[in-house]
């Protein structure tokens, strides 16, 4: 298939690319900068120019839609509403829009677990985009699966975080890798190349967890940090001595729908991250080539 990403240049096209090209796949990605490995084709553009955003989606077989301001810009007042509301919304009414004007039928749209958090702009910039594309399947009944993940920038990702220990100590309370949402759109494009889909999948995207769901339920039943002793216990001193809480009890989503319909298997779980941090220190695994 020709795959085209908006976005595509940002760190989950840079993840995401090398798994569609092991596939077969042909991957265009669209955004402003240039990306930095050398993965798929670049385009340079903007979703905010219409035209020239329809003209690249002649002869594309499917969107991953990921361009967006995130929660982190409003967080450190980057971004304002105003470009919230152009880039979240009206771009992303400018994809499905071109998506239907130039033929293309399946879209993956990467929305964010914040739709719950109605309180701030970046969660209402999702919620609105849901619901466009919501009304792309009711009206023009495209192929479309909505992927909540979880907040994913990735510990490599030098602009937001200055080691991996300030990217453990946001992960440590309950996150998704982003090599697992990687594998969720992989997954939701497989399922959309099917052509079965009849409905708007909305599905939610976390990692992977030691903690079984009674071991959240009965947190440190046994005093402070007993449940974290029960799987990590070689990795106690190294998780206080980064200021990591071993009592620290994480949220953890249901992903059964997703697993369900996606066959998603999340791989990167605290273990993962205990692991590299012994491993690797500070600055953390090497980044993806």
């Amino acid at each position: 298939m020709n795959i085209l990403l908006t976005g595509g240049a940002g760190d989950l096209g840079r993840v995401v690319t090398p798994l569609l090209e092991q596939q077969g796949h042909t991957v265009l990605r669209l955004d402003l900068r240039q990306p930095t490995d050398g993965h798929g084709t670049f385009i340079q553009g903007s979703i905010l120019d219409f035209e020239a955003l329809k003209a690249h989606m002649v002869g594309v077989d499917a969107v991953v839609h990921i361009a967006a301001w995130h929660g982190i810009h409003e967080f450190r007042k980057e971004k304002d509403v105003f470009d919230f509301w152009s880039l979240n919304v009206t771009g992303t009414f400018h994809v499905f829009e071109a998506a239907v004007q130039s033929g293309v039928r399946q879209m993956v749209y990467i929305s964010s677990s914040s739709v719950e958090e109605k309180e701030t702009v970046y969660g209402q910039t999702k919620i609105l985009g849901e619901a466009i594309a919501q009304g792309y399947v009711d009206r023009h009944l495209l192929n479309v699966i909505t992927l909540r993940p979880r907040a994913f920038i990735p510990y490599w990702n030098r602009v937001t975080y200055n080691n991996f220990v300030e990217w453990a100590l946001w992960f440590w309370p309950g996150a998704v890798h982003i090599d697992d949402v990687a594998q969720s759109v992989v997954r939701s494009l497989n399922v959309l190349a099917q052509g079965t889909l009849d409905q708007h999948l909305v599905l939610t995207v976390d990692g992977a967890y030691e903690y079984t769901d009674a071991d959240l339920a009965a947190w440190d039943a046994d005093g402070a940090g007993s449940t974290f002793r029960k799987y990590y216990a070689p990795y106690e001193s190294l998780a206080v001595q980064h200021g990591l809480n071993p009592a620290l009890r994480p949220e953890k989503r249901d992903i059964s729908a997703t697993r369900q319909w996606l066959g998603y298997a999340p791989q990167y779980s605290l273990l993962n991250l205990l692991q590299d941090l012994q491993q690797y220190g500070l600055e953390g695994p090497p980044p993806p080539v």
